[in-house]
Formats: C-alpha cells, sequence, structure tokens
C-alpha cells in the first residue's frame, strides 16, 4: 500500500459543530492524521477545551471560532475569518445540526426554518465559500457532509430535521457534479443512532433504545469514534475518487429490511 494514503500533513480543516460529539470526535481524528483544525461552535467554552485537547494529543495547530450557524448572514465573514487565521482551509466538514421534535400538524414555521438555516442552508453557504476559496488559491479540496439515516428514511415528528438532511444529501450530490471541474470532492456520512449528549434523552428512553437495537444488526449505539475512519477516508488521498457517495456508518441499520 501506498505510504502516507491517509496522511493529511500539511492541510487545514473546518469543522463545525467541533466542540462535542461527533464533530469533536472527527476533528481529533484529522489532527492524529497530520491536519491543523480550525473549531466553529456556538459554545466558546467547549470550543476551548476542544482547542487545548487536540494540540495536546496531536501537537497540530486549532483555533476556535465560536459562532452560531443559525446566523447565516454572517457565514462568509466567518469563513473570511477562518482563512486569515490560518491561510487557507483544504477541507471542510459540516457537522453542526439541530433538530426539534415535535408533530407534524403542529410544528411551527419558526422552528422548521431554524432547523433549515442551521442543518442545511448554512451548509450551501459554507460550501459556496469554501469553493471559491479553493478556485482562487487554483487547489483542490475535499468537503464531507454530516447527513442522517433521515437521508435514507424518515419518522414520525422530525419533518424539518428529515427535510434539512435528504436537503443535505441531494446538495452533496449536485455539488460534487457540478464542482468535479474544480477538484473539489464532496461526499457525504450518515451516521446511524450515535450516543451523545445531544442523544442521551433518547438512549435514557428504555423502550426507543430497545427499538434502536431491534433495528442495529450489530445491536449497539454508535460511538461518535466509529465515523473517523470514514471521514479520514474521504478527506485524504485514499478517497481521491470518490465524490457524490453517502456512507452509511450505522451499525447495519440501512442494510436491515
Amino acid at each position: 500500500m501506498e505510504n502516507g494514503l491517509f496522511d493529511l500533513v500539511g492541510r487545514t480543516a473546518l469543522v463545525t459543530g467541533a466542540g462535542r460529539g461527533i464533530g469533536l470526535a472527527i476533528a481529533v481524528g484529522l489532527a492524529r492524521q497530520g491536519a491543523d483544525l480550525a473549531l466553529v461552535a456556538r459554545t466558546e467554552s467547549q470550543l476551548k477545551v476542544a482547542k487545548e485537547q487536540i494540540e495536546a494529543e496531536s501537537g497540530r495547530k486549532a483555533w476556535a471560532f465560536p459562532f452560531d450557524l443559525a446566523d447565516v448572514g454572517h457565514v462568509q465573514g466567518l469563513f473570511e475569518e477562518v482563512v486569515r487565521a490560518t491561510g487557507g482551509v483544504d477541507i471542510l466538514v459540516n457537522c453542526a445540526g439541530t433538530t426539534v421534535r415535535e408533530p407534524s400538524e403542529d410544528a411551527s414555521l419558526e422552528s422548521f426554518n431554524r432547523v433549515m438555516d442551521v442543518n442545511l442552508t448554512e451548509v450551501l453557504l459554507l460550501c459556496q465559500v469554501f469553493c471559491r476559496h479553493r478556485k482562487q488559491v487554483g487547489n483542490p479540496g475535499r468537503i464531507i457532509n454530516i447527513g442522517s439515516l433521515a437521508c435514507h428514511a424518515a419518522r414520525p415528528t422530525i419533518a424539518a430535521y428529515a427535510c434539512s438532511k435528504m436537503g443535505v444529501l441531494a446538495l452533496t450530490r449536485t455539488l460534487a457534479v457540478e464542482w468535479a471541474k474544480y477538484g473539489i470532492n464532496v461526499n457525504a456520512i450518515g451516521p446511524g443512532y450515535i450516543a451523545t449528549d445531544l442523544t442521551a434523552p433518547l438512549q435514557a428512553d428504555a423502550d426507543f433504545s430497545r427499538w434502536v437495537l431491534s433495528k442495529t444488526p450489530l445491536n449497539r449505539w454508535g460511538r461518535p469514534e466509529d465515523l473517523v475512519g470514514t471521514a479520514i477516508l474521504l478527506a485524504s488521498k485514499a478517497g481521491a475518487f470518490i465524490t457524490g457517495q453517502i456512507f452509511y456508518v450505522d451499525g447495519g441499520w440501512t442494510a436491515l429490511v
């Protein structure tokens, strides 16, 4: 096997939702392969801990950028700030996300729009400014969007979330086809049910957790670290001929009839 196939030394990755959970796990994983990290999340205290962890464990540079990605009007300014601080971004990982669980007939337009802004609109905007940046510097790049099982199928009470994540999949495929000419690979990862702080209430619901396990052939909740290998593949030389795809890291969920 070619040496350096998964090496990310000399590259900088911007990861949103990097303060905890899946985003933090992916950021740490990319740093361990040699990438420097620009960390974006809403909570400054979480970013400070993440930055210190990455620098201590990997010896790579890390920058923290507290930002609420629902503020879609200032996404371009955020990216420009990141580029000024880091010198450039080679890898974009759109991991930040939110949801609202409510019966669809009672869903408010306000909650629907917020979910769409965080999960889909800001993803488009960050992809756009990343594309313009890579065109300007004249080098290829990688985009990894975090999708969901909701890219494959929906369940009750998550209309806004399902719409946003199915939109992420459509956006991923469209940009992959359109931006191949710029050398930008665009892919997605669809996590199964992952044990994080955000899913803690679902894990604590005995009936719901049993349902999750009954649908998961590997018979466990996933862990944030389970997504790291796929992210490294898609960010590295090993993934050079992969674009427009979604990789479900779901313990076999989507394979089960």
